[in-house]
């Protein structure tokens, strides 16, 4: 459900096939162990590069790739930690490919001093909810355990993505003390904690999508349905398991705004207005639980702006978002009309993280 917005950087298939090796016996040794002591070899981390489909935990079921991830680590820079981005992309949780989208984005944090890491979790034809949290959650846990290894400060973790991977984000970032959604995918016991989420047209309500879509027609021709988001088919529907008018406790369970409290991690939102798949309302909901929870949040509301990528501005800066509106400071960052850039995203980030480290 989303298509790239940045050109993956011409080096990166010469990178490839550089590490293409040590990438296997990355995968090999960590299939059997699940840890990386080899994974990355000190020479290998100074020129900067790319480790692909490393499992953070068993496949489930045998023959799911939505417990891989790929490492991006930028070039070494004496013996300082590095800040990390988890990056996962959207699918209408139906596919297990989301860990692909961190190559578009890599090239430009990498550059800022972000260890990326592009992370997939399971299609809902795999697994119903909560099972995508569990996997993104053991995501984070295993690359904090792991962090010593990819020269990764455990401190300082930011999490973004787009469509489903925006909610799958968000989840991550507001359910920080929710046992339940811990679940036991791959590494326990640890925290799976985020310091800032970076949310782009993301869902939140299953319930209220409907009734502010500006097409439905052409969502049920997408997805072969008769009756939009409420249908039994629909992506939401697949992904509790259930008809979501019908199980409402199940999708209140799925709603990250149910989580929301005072002490959810700074939180970017971009979703454009024109949006005929995730309606727009779906992040002013969003928006307004952070506002009233007196969370940190910055908004981008973009007019003309469809389901894509182009939300983001790839090379012009927008507003300031070194600060985040809080309820009681009464300052917006991301102006109406405007799309964040990748500089002021990364600025958020940096803003967000540096300040978790203290």
């Amino acid at each position: 459900m989303v298509a790239p917005f940045l050109a993956i950087n011409d080096r990166r298939e010469s990178r490839r096939s550089r590490v293409r090796i040590v990438g296997l016996i990355t995968v090999l040794v960590l299939s059997t162990a699940l840890v990386p002591a080899q994974a990355a070899p000190a020479s290998a981390e100074s020129e900067g590069e790319v480790l692909e489909n490393i499992p953070y935990a068993e496949p489930e079921p045998v023959g799911s790739r939505g417990h891989l991830l790929d490492l991006y680590l930028p070039e070494t820079n004496g013996s300082a930690l590095r800040p990390l981005l988890i990056v996962t992309g959207g699918s209408a949780w139906l596919g297990e490919n989301g860990k692909d989208y961190a190559a578009e984005l890599a090239p430009f944090f990498t550059a800022a001093g972000y260890v990326v890491a592009g992370v997939s979790i399971r299609a809902s034809w795999n697994a119903t909810f909560p099972a995508q949290v569990h996997d993104i959650k053991a995501a984070i846990r295993w690359l904090r355990t792991n962090a010593a290894d990819f020269g990764i400060d455990p401190d300082r973790i930011g999490i973004m993505g787009t469509s489903s991977g925006g909610w799958a984000a968000t989840m991550a970032g507001v359910t920080r003390d929710v046992a339940e959604l811990e679940g036991d995918v791959g590494v326990t016991g640890v925290s799976s904690r985020v310091d800032a989420v970076v949310d782009l047209y993301g869902p939140t309500d299953f319930l209220q999508m409907d009734q502010h879509m500006i097409d439905c027609a052409g969502f049920n021709e997408r997805f072969g349905l008769g009756n939009c988001h409420n249908d039994p088919s629909s992506p939401e529907s697949r992904l509790v398991g259930c008809a979501i008018q019908s199980c409402v406790d199940a999708v209140r369970s799925a709603n990250p705004i149910s989580y929301v409290d005072s002490g959810a991690p700074p939180i970017l939102i971009a979703h454009g207005q024109a949006d005929r798949l995730v309606p727009h309302h779906q992040s002013k909901l969003l928006y307004a639980a952070l506002r009233e929870a007196c969370a940190e949040a910055v908004f981008y509301s973009v007019p003309e702006v469809g389901h894509d990528s182009g939300i983001v501005a790839p090379d012009v800066p927008g507003a300031d978002t070194s600060r985040t509106d809080r309820c009681r400071e009464r300052h917006l960052a991301g102006q109406q009309g405007e799309r964040p850039s990748l500089q002021n995203i990364e600025k958020f980030l940096h803003v967000a993280l540096s300040r978790a480290r203290r």
